[in-house]
C-alpha cells in the first residue's frame, strides 16, 4: 500500500475501465481457450487483469492510518503494484521514477534531446516477446545514436566524447496497439575530459534532418543485420517470412499481440493465423516527414523535441512523457451501442480523435500491452551506464546526510540519508505535479498521518467495513458470453471532436 495516498479517496470500481474488465473477463477467458483448441493466457497476463480488479478496493486489504493532529482515522486500500496497464499504479511509478531520473540521473544543466525509434509493424508481434532480441536491438539503437554524437563532436573540434542516454522501451501506441517503440532521452552533447581530466560537457550546436537521417540509416542497417543473425529474417531481409517463435511457444498470446498490432478482432474459432511476411518497403534511403523526422523502409526516428540546458520543468515533463502509462483513466469513456471509446491524446494525421470498440476488443489490447515477466523497461547508456568510470562524476551528487539524532524527524520518512534512489512519498510526487495544490496528508486538517495498522485479515477486513457501512465483497466478475464473441469492428471517430476534446 501507498503510505503516503492522496487526500481523496478513488473509486477503481466506479470507471469505466473497471467495469469493462469486470463486465467482460471471464468472456476473454473464454474466447481465447475457444479459438486457440483450449490454450488458456499465460499466467502473468490473468494475474494482471485479476490485480487490477482488487486494486484500491478496501474490500481486498487496508492501512489504517491516524492524523497526528485531530485523531481522525482514514483508509487506504492496497495496490495492485500492476506493470501492464493499472493507472494508478503505473502513474505513480511513472511520477517516482520521473523525479529520480531527474534528481540522481540526468546531469543538470545539460540539453536534451528525444529520439523515438519505431519499427516495421511485421516485427512487433515478435519484439513485444522477445525480451532478449529487444534488449539487444535497445542497445544497437543507442550505440548508433551516441557513436553519431561521438563523430559529430568530433567534427566540431571535441575529440573523444562520451555521450549518455535513458532508454525507456514503451509496448503500445496511444489507441493501445500493441506498437514496440523506443524513447531515448540524449544528453544533446558529449561529455571530453577537460584540462584537469574532469568531465565537461560540450554541446551540439544544431541538429538538421539530413543529420537524423544518417543516424536512422546507422541503427537500420545494425538492426536488420542484428535480426538476420538472430534468423528472424532471411539472408537478404526482403520479402521474407518472419520467424514467429511467439506461435509455437504461446499461441493465444502470439494472436493477440498479432491483433493487437493491427487492431483488429483477435480470438474466436473463425480467426485462422498466416504467416507473416515482411518486405522491406520501398528501396533504402530515407524519406523526411517532417521536420528532424524521417522514415527509411519501415523504420522511423523522430527528433524535434529539445528540452534546453536551464528548463528544469520542461525535462520533467520529458521525462514523464517517456514513461508515461499506455492509458489514462479519463480517457476511457462510454460510447455510443455498448461500446468503449479511448480518446486519443492527440488527433492522427486523418483527423481521428478517438475509437470506439467493443469491450472485449478492449481487453484484448491490455492483454497484449502487458509485459512479460523480467522484461525491463528503463536502461542506461554511455556515461550514464552503471559500468561507465563517468557516471558518478557527471550526475548530480546525493542528497545531503540528515541528523539521524534529530528528534523531529518523522518517523514515517522513508529516504535514507546520503541515498540516490529511494522511495517517495506519494505528498512529494502530487507536490511535484502540482505545485499549487496543497498535499497534506490529512484531508480533515491537514496534519501527518502515522501507520496504525496493516489489515489484511478477511474476517477483520469484514467487521471493520461493516461498522463504516462500506461494502465486504467486491463487485462480482460478468458471466461469460458464448460466440459470436465479438459484436463490432473498431470505429474510428473523426475529423470533428468534440469542442472539449483538446482541453482533456
Amino acid at each position: 500500500s501507498d503510505a503516503r495516498a492522496s487526500r481523496c479517496r478513488r473509486h477503481p470500481e466506479q470507471t469505466t475501465l473497471y467495469a469493462g474488465v469486470r463486465d467482460n473477463l471471464k468472456t476473454l477467458y473464454a474466447a481465447v481457450e475457444d479459438g486457440f483448441d483450449g490454450a488458456p493466457l499465460p499466467p502473468f497476463v490473468r494475474q494482471e487483469f485479476e490485480g487490477y480488479l482488487d486494486c484500491g478496493l478496501l474490500c481486498r486489504g487496508f492501512a489504517l492510518f491516524s492524523c497526528r493532529s485531530c485523531e481522525a482515522r482514514h483508509l487506504v486500500a492496497f495496490s495492485c503494484k500492476g506493470r501492464g496497464f493499472c493507472p494508478s499504479c503505473l502513474g505513480r511509478r511513472m511520477a517516482q521514477t520521473a523525479l529520480n531520473l531527474v534528481e540522481h540521473v540526468l546531469p543538470r544543466e545539460v540539453p536534451l534531446r528525444q529520439f523515438v525509434l519505431t519499427v516495421p509493424f511485421e516485427l512487433r508481434a515478435r519484439l513485444g516477446y522477445d525480451g532478449a532480441l529487444w534488449s539487444d536491438i535497445a542497445r544497437i539503437f543507442s550505440d548508433s545514436i551516441l557513436g553519431w554524437y561521438r563523430r559529430r563532436m568530433r567534427d566540431e573540434g571535441v575529440a573523444g566524447g562520451k555521450g549518455g542516454a535513458v532508454i525507456v522501451l514503451q509496448r503500445t501506441s496511444s489507441d493501445l496497439r500493441l506498437d514496440p517503440h523506443i524513447h531515448a532521452i540524449v544528453l544533446d552533447g558529449v561529455y571530453a575530459a577537460g584540462a584537469d581530466g574532469a568531465p565537461a560537457f560540450h554541446t551540439l550546436p544544431r541538429l538538421s534532418t539530413t543529420e537524423v537521417a544518417d543516424a536512422l540509416q546507422v541503427a537500420r542497417v545494425r538492426i536488420l543485420r542484428l535480426l538476420q543473425r538472430r534468423g528472424v529474417l532471411g539472408s537478404d531481409a526482403e520479402g521474407t517470412a518472419v520467424d514467429d517463435e511467439l506461435t509455437a511457444r504461446t499461441p493465444a498470446l502470439a494472436q493477440l499481440a498479432a491483433a493487437a498490432v493491427a487492431g483488429r478482432e483477435p480470438a474466436g474459432p473463425s480467426i485462422r493465423r498466416r504467416p507473416i511476411e515482411f518486405a522491406l518497403r520501398g528501396r533504402p534511403g530515407a524519406v523526411v516527414t517532417g521536420p528532424r523526422c524521417v522514415q527509411d523502409q519501415g523504420f522511423t526516428l523522430h527528433a524535434a523535441t529539445h528540452v534546453h540546458a536551464h528548463d528544469h520543468r520542461g525535462r520533467e515533463a520529458l521525462v514523464k512523457y517517456v514513461l508515461r502509462p499506455p492509458i489514462a483513466q479519463e480517457r476511457v469513456t462510454a460510447g455510443p451501442d455498448g461500446l468503449v471509446r479511448i480518446l486519443l491524446k492527440k488527433e492522427f494525421s486523418d483527423g481521428t480523435w478517438a475509437i470506439d470498440l467493443d469491450p472485449l476488443a478492449l481487453l484484448s489490447r491490455l492483454a497484449a500491452a502487458t509485459p512479460p515477466p523480467r522484461h525491463h523497461t528503463v536502461r542506461y547508456a554511455g556515461v550514464l551506464a552503471s559500468a561507465s568510470t563517468w557516471r558518478s562524476l557527471v550526475v548530480p551528487p546525493p542528497p545531503a546526510s540528515e541528523d539521524a539524532n534529530d528528534d523531529d524527524a518523522d518517523d514515517d520518512a522513508p529516504a535514507r540519508a546520503g541515498s540516490r534512489s529511494r522511495h517517495r512519498p506519494w505528498a512529494e510526487l502530487l507536490k511535484r505535479t502540482f505545485p499549487e495544490d496543497r498535499t497534506e496528508l490529512c484531508p480533515r486538517c491537514g496534519g501527518p498521518l502515522r501507520l496504525v495498522a496493516l489489515v489484511q485479515d478477511p474476517a477483520g477486513i469484514a467487521r471493520y467495513l461493516r461498522h463504516l457501512g462500506e461494502p465486504t465483497e467486491p463487485p462480482p466478475l460478468g458471466p461469460a458470453r458464448g460466440p459470436p464473441y465479438f459484436t463490432t469492428s473498431v470505429r474510428r471517430r473523426g475529423p470533428e471532436p468534440p469542442a472539449d476534446f483538446f482541453a482533456a
